[in-house]
């Protein structure tokens, strides 16, 4: 085990969440949470080691108008700022986490990849939200603030047959 974390810790080493601002803002909504992982966009089986989002624990996190503010506990806080939140939606599963139907938010956003900076990196942190009603509140108040642009899509082929 601890080789395996050690190789993915040297894999995902260049990923990160982003410094928290020096005043993020007013906070439009706080709730607690058991942060879960963060994974790859779409694959939520594939822990990723993001400096400041690699461990699960209890957290208390932030929604602002310049972005979301989570502090884990045990790790340094870790800001994602809104021109970098694609969405959030619920999910059911995680790697290590299986709840009841949309138990989970997926917070989806553009990680900071220090090596591939023009090329953008999505993923997928997973939170449980520690008390009733706040899962859809924290989902909203999120996507009301979500300014990151629209994954590439992979350009169609052009069909060569003739319409004749």
């Amino acid at each position: 085990m601890w080789r395996s974390w050690r190789r993915r810790t040297v894999r995902d080493e260049t990923l990160a969440a982003y410094a928290p601002p020096a005043d993020p803002g007013t906070t439009t909504l706080e709730v607690e949470a058991l942060y879960v992982a963060t994974t790859p966009e779409g694959d939520p089986l594939e822990r990723l080691a993001v400096e400041g989002l690699a461990f699960r624990g209890s957290a208390r996190v932030e929604v602002h108008r310049k972005g979301v503010l989570l502090r884990i506990a045990g790790e340094l806080p870790s800001f994602i700022p809104a021109d970098r939140i694609a969405a959030a939606g619920t999910a059911t599963y995680a790697i290590d986490r299986g709840v009841e139907p949309e138990g989970l938010v997926a917070l989806t956003w553009i990680v900071d990849d220090r090596s591939e900076p023009e090329v953008p990196s999505r993923v997928d942190s997973y939170l449980r939200c520690r008390y009733p009603g706040d899962s859809a509140r924290f989902v909203a108040a999120v996507n009301e603030i979500a300014a990151a642009p629209e994954a590439p899509q992979p350009e169609a082929e052009e069909s060569e047959a003739s319409d004749d």
